[in-house]
């Protein structure tokens, strides 16, 4: 009967304890969430109760397994494995609550600053920062797994002696990887872009989605994704419009007849102007740029606020002039002057040799 008896008591002590420290750690966290609902601390260590019950019913399994008599000829085998699922839980924990503090932290600063681009860096820096302590976390983990095997330990001593010749050959079989890595390291702390950032690469034009420490995502305005290596921003010039501040000067072009009325759309461009609520109101403009034979050339210049209103403002401005201008002045479109197409002059086919014999013979009256 004690055989029985001893597992079960053991087991289901280490379970219901798990489930009350659970409870209790939960209500605690719960009550101090109501008290301090100005930061989201205690609601994300909450989320972490899963890994938080599960290290502490593999610590207390671990602790009493040699309690409870259970399976002894796998003794080592059982205890071993309640020891990885220690090591994993708690890594598991670790980095969920760092990832609480580091979510907390950027939330405070994001209320507290108004100023977007600081936020977005922010932003960037935490994003590369939990990545980098998960990637640490879970390599520290899976060496003291390893170590808890007795033939591991044994192979140390000659890993170490080799480290520096591996420590080489990995580092030139993994060049780019590496560059990769210090590059997103780079990109973090450098302030050199942002999650959000509206920037041009090869052509496209697109906001910044995602940054990790080996690759970034271009988000495109036709909702494409372009994946590219962190080393690219770090080796080749590109176009960041958020780059200090997000205000950004556009321009539209017409080209019309040299008979437009240049001061009447100047004065339409104000009025489309203050009509289109993507326009800051900082600056607007209306010159003629250049000229040909047939045609001129004439610029509005327009402002906004950020790279997307410049677009909305750019668009309304030149739908709005080019039916302005159809209803108004039809005349002010360019225009092809054309005339009737003149013929070759018409030549006579020169006469043949017979031909010419039968014009010169005089005709035949019968009379001698």
């Amino acid at each position: 009967m004690e055989t029985v008896l001893r597992p079960v008591i053991v087991v289901g002590a280490s379970v219901f304890l798990t489930v009350l420290i659970g409870w209790a750690t939960d209500v605690l966290l719960r009550k101090a969430d109501e008290r301090h609902p100005e930061t989201p601390l205690w609601d994300r260590l909450r989320r972490a109760r899963v890994p938080y019950q599960l290290v502490l019913c593999a610590a207390l399994l671990r602790g009493s397994y040699d309690q409870a008599e259970l399976f002894e000829e796998h003794r080592v085998g059982v205890g071993r494995t309640l020891t990885l699922v220690l090591i994993g839980a708690a890594a598991w924990l670790t980095i969920r609550i760092a990832g609480a503090v580091v979510e907390t932290t950027y939330s405070r600063y994001a209320r507290a600053h108004h100023d977007a681009a600081r936020v977005r860096r922010v932003r960037t820096q935490v994003t590369l920062i939990m990545r980098v302590v998960s990637a640490v976390v879970g390599v520290v983990a899976v060496a003291a797994m390893l170590l808890t095997f007795p033939a591991m330990r044994a192979a140390g001593a000659s890993l170490l002696a080799s480290a520096g010749v591996l420590g080489i050959v990995a580092g030139v079989a993994a060049q780019s990887t590496l560059s990769n890595l210090f590059a997103g390291l780079q990109i973090a702390f450098g302030d050199m872009v942002r999650i959000g950032d509206t920037v041009v690469v090869d052509g496209e034009w697109g906001t910044v989605e995602e940054i990790t420490l080996t690759f970034l995502t271009v988000r495109t305005w036709d909702e494409r994704r372009i994946t590219m290596p962190v080393s690219y921003f770090t080796s080749k010039p590109f176009e960041n419009w958020s780059r200090g501040t997000p205000q950004m000067t556009g321009i539209v072009f017409w080209q019309l007849d040299h008979s437009a009325p240049l001061e009447a759309m100047r004065e339409k461009l104000r009025d489309i102007l203050r009509q289109c609520p993507a326009w800051d109101g900082r600056a607007s403009n209306l010159v003629v740029t250049d000229s040909t034979a047939n045609t001129m050339e004439v610029r509005a210049l327009v402002t906004a606020k950020d790279a997307d209103d410049i677009w909305t403002v750019r668009v309304a401005v030149r739908e709005q002039m080019i039916t302005w201008l159809s209803a108004e002045h039809p005349y002010a479109l360019p225009r092809v002057n054309t005339s009737d197409a003149v013929l070759p002059p018409y030549r006579v086919p020169s006469p043949d040799r017979h031909s010419l014999r039968k014009a010169y013979e005089f005709p035949r009256t019968g009379r001698s």
